[in-house]
C-alpha cells in the first residue's frame, strides 16, 4: 500500500477482485510488521515483498502496487522479473530528475497528517483526505473519515519515526532509467486530479514502457479508486484475467 498505510487499506477493493487469491501486507513500518531502525529504501521494501512471496511459495504473482506501493512494484519488476506476471502501477511515479512531484506543501502537510494519526487521528484526517480526493468529492462523502478512523481502529498507527525512514528512502527512488527493462504486461492507473502525484508520472512510465496500458480516470485524485469503485476495479481485473 502507499506511503504510511498498513496492509488493511487494502479490504474495500477484495471484494471487487473476483477469482484472484488476494495477498496484502504491512511495508515493514506499518501495521503489523517490524520497524526497525535505518531508512526504508523503496529497493529495500521491494526485496521484503520478494522475500514474503518466496516464503508462501508462490512463484509469480499479478502485483498490485498504489503510490509508494507502486514504486515498490516498479522496483519489483526489475529486480526479480521472474516473479511478476503482470503488474498494475497505480498514482505512482518513476523517480529521477523528469518525474514530477506534488507541491512542496503538499508533501509537507502528508507528512503532519501522517505523524498525527498516532496521537490525533481526527486531525490527521482532516489534512490527508484532501490530498487523497479531490475537495468536491471529500465534501460529498462526508462518512469517508468516519470509515477511514474505524479501519485505523483495526491496526497500530504507522509511528512518526517509521514514516521518517520511509519518507527517506522515497527521496532516492528512481527507476526512470530502467522501466524500459520491464517485459511483462503493465497497467497504469491514474486520476487526472491527483495532488500528490500528478498524473504527469503516468505518461512518463508510459514513455518508458512503450507496451504499457494506461488508464486515466476523470476527475479522480490520488484514490482514484473511490471515483467509481466497480468499473475501475472492473477495468484492472479485466487486464488481469487477460
Amino acid at each position: 500500500m502507499g506511503f504510511g498505510m498498513p496492509g488493511a487499506a487494502w479490504m474495500p477493493s477484495l471484494p471487487m477482485l473476483p477469482g484472484f487469491k488476494c495477498i496484502y501486507f504491512d511495508n515493514r513500518g506499518t501495521g503489523l510488521s517490524d520497524k526497525p531502525e535505518g531508512n526504508y529504501t523503496v529497493e529495500l521494501m521491494a526485496e521484503d515483498a520478494s522475500n514474503l512471496l518466496a516464503a508462501l511459495k508462490i512463484p509469480r504473482a499479478k502485483v498490485f502496487g498504489v503510490s509508494m506501493g507502486g514504486m515498490i512494484a516498479q522496483e519489483l519488476t526489475l529486480r526479480h522479473p521472474e516473479q511478476v506476471a503482470k503488474v498494475v502501477l497505480g498514482c505512482t511515479f518513476p523517480g529521477g530528475p523528469s518525474a514530477k512531484l506534488g507541491a512542496p506543501e503538499v508533501t509537507m502537510q502528508l507528512m503532519e497528517g501522517t505523524k498525527l494519526m498516532a496521537v490525533n487521528p481526527d486531525k490527521a484526517f482532516d489534512l490527508i483526505l484532501p490530498l487523497l480526493y479531490p475537495r468536491a468529492f471529500v465534501n460529498a462523502h462526508p462518512e469517508l473519515k468516519a470509515m477511514m478512523l474505524a479501519g485505523l481502529s483495526m491496526l497500530p498507527p504507522t509511528p512518526p519515526e517509521t514514516a521518517d525512514r520511509a519518507m527517506a528512502g522515497l527521496a532516492s527512488f528512481n527507476a526512470y532509467d530502467r522501466l524500459g527493462q520491464i517485459r511483462c504486461p503493465v497497467l497504469i492507473v491514474h486520476g487526472d486530479q491527483d495532488v500528490l502525484i500528478p498524473v504527469e508520472n503516468a505518461h512518463l512510465i508510459k514513455s518508458r514502457i512503450p507496451q504499457a496500458e494506461e488508464f486515466i480516470i476523470p476527475g479522480a485524485g490520488h484514490g482514484f479508486q473511490a471515483a467509481d469503485p466497480i468499473g475501475i476495479h472492473q477495468r484492472i481485473v479485466g487486464f488481469l484475467k487477460n
